[in-house]
């Protein structure tokens, strides 16, 4: 008998040992549910969508497991971005993850207190996203492969100094997002500080894009600088498939559209910043206040060259500009 109660006490010890870590086992762990939200197709942009995720797998969140990432694609339609943003505030997202000035105006027009991570912005000061880079303040934080305005003037050198008989220059423009006028001033700065004429040709959306580089053809200009714009970037095989066919040298603020035939680009890589955007969401996720999170200016530029379509556009590029890029695509 004596065996058996012991026995008996062993085992009720044993579950007690055993019960708190069963429920806990069972007890699940915190679900976090963010928004993303993009101009372009899925296809577009799944490059850019990878590298968000991949940031977030380092840092220990696995969809499906903790984390529920609520994706949403204008599909190239700007007009459908306030629709989708107002979606993602209805869902009660944690945060909002987007990519360029007119996701981000779509965003904050639509919420003030669910915080924004910036996986790409375009002078976020002067498009009047943030107060100031060190301390943003508002619900708005994340990267800008633009911090100010100083890398249109880049864009126009670089194109004049492989185009340096380019006397007239175009400047592709999406004059609807915030901070266009800006951009567009420093464009009109640039050109003039340069000695060259300036063109500028307005675009929103893919539907215009053939009627603005026809425009440019008709006004005989020498070369095209691309405005740094998501409707640019998501419809980049058209651009540069238009810039070649009219024969036109262009400058690009991303390196994806030399990849597909574009002639240079010079900017942030926008795969490596999206990765960081989810570092930025593990700090908001953690606690802390999007409005006390500098935003970080991309440390990683790219100058690429695609040598094979300046032979197509038969232009010559000096020794000195190569040497200088990063990549030259053969």
């Amino acid at each position: 008998m004596d065996r058996i109660l012991r026995r008996r006490l062993l085992l009720g010890l044993s579950a007690l040992c055993i019960a708190p870590r069963a429920a806990r086992a069972q007890m699940p762990g915190r679900v976090y549910r963010i928004g993303y939200v993009q101009t372009a197709t899925p296809e577009e942009q799944a490059h850019l969508t990878k590298a968000f995720d991949d940031g977030l797998r380092e840092l220990g969140y696995v969809e499906g497991r903790n984390l529920i990432v609520e994706r949403r694609f204008a599909w190239g339609k700007q007009e459908r971005l306030p629709e989708l943003a107002a979606e993602l505030v209805r869902l009660n997202v944690e945060v909002i993850v987007t990519g360029g000035n007119p996701v981000i105006a779509a965003v904050r027009q639509s919420t003030s207190t669910i915080p924004i991570v910036m996986g790409a912005s375009r002078d976020p000061v002067g498009a009047g996203f943030i107060a100031s880079l060190a301390r943003p303040g508002g619900n708005i934080t994340g990267l800008t492969n633009e911090a100010g305005l100083e890398m249109v003037a880049k864009y126009f050198e670089l194109l004049k100094e492989a185009v340096p008989h380019a006397s007239r220059v175009a400047l592709l423009l999406n004059p609807t997002p915030p901070g266009a006028t800006n951009y567009r001033k420093a464009a009109e700065s640039a050109a003039k500080d340069l000695g060259v004429s300036l063109q500028v040709v307005e675009a929103r959306g893919r539907d215009e894009f053939e009627a603005a580089f026809a425009a440019m053809a008709r006004e005989r200009v020498d070369a095209v600088v691309v405005q740094s714009d998501p409707v640019f970037f998501t419809a980049r095989k058209q651009v540069v498939d238009l810039a070649t066919k009219y024969r036109l040298p262009a400058v690009f603020h991303a390196k994806e559209f030399v990849e597909i035939g574009g002639l240079m680009s010079y900017g942030g890589s926008l795969d490596y910043q999206f990765r960081r955007a989810a570092a930025y969401v593990d700090k908001i996720l953690k606690g802390a206040k999007p409005g006390d999170l500098a935003v970080e200016q991309t440390a990683k530029i790219d100058f690429v060259i695609n040598r094979r379509t300046a032979k197509t556009l038969g232009v010559t590029l000096p020794e000195q500009l190569l040497l200088r890029a990063d990549q030259v695509i053969e």
